[in-house]
């Protein structure tokens, strides 16, 4: 599924959407303000730990970084 994060330009909220298509982009509206002008960033990806494992996730974010719904720490 396609499903993107953007940034709110007005509040910088991060926030994610399910898009199909780019007329659903251009008239997405940020939840947390309602402004219609958010751009696409780029997600940040983690890497599961397997069972017994010691290593680091391999996210590159820290705790006051952590997109919503973050779960490395």
């Amino acid at each position: 599924m396609p499903i993107y994060e953007f940034k709110c330009k007005k509040c910088k909220n991060i926030f994610e959407s399910l898009i199909f298509s780019p007329a659903e982009e251009k008239d997405l509206c940020c939840p947390k303000c309602g402004a219609k002008k958010a751009e696409k960033i780029m997600s940040v990806s983690a890497k599961r730990k397997s069972k017994g494992s010691s290593g680091s996730t391999g996210s590159s974010c820290s705790a006051t970084s952590c997109p919503p719904g973050c779960s490395c720490h």
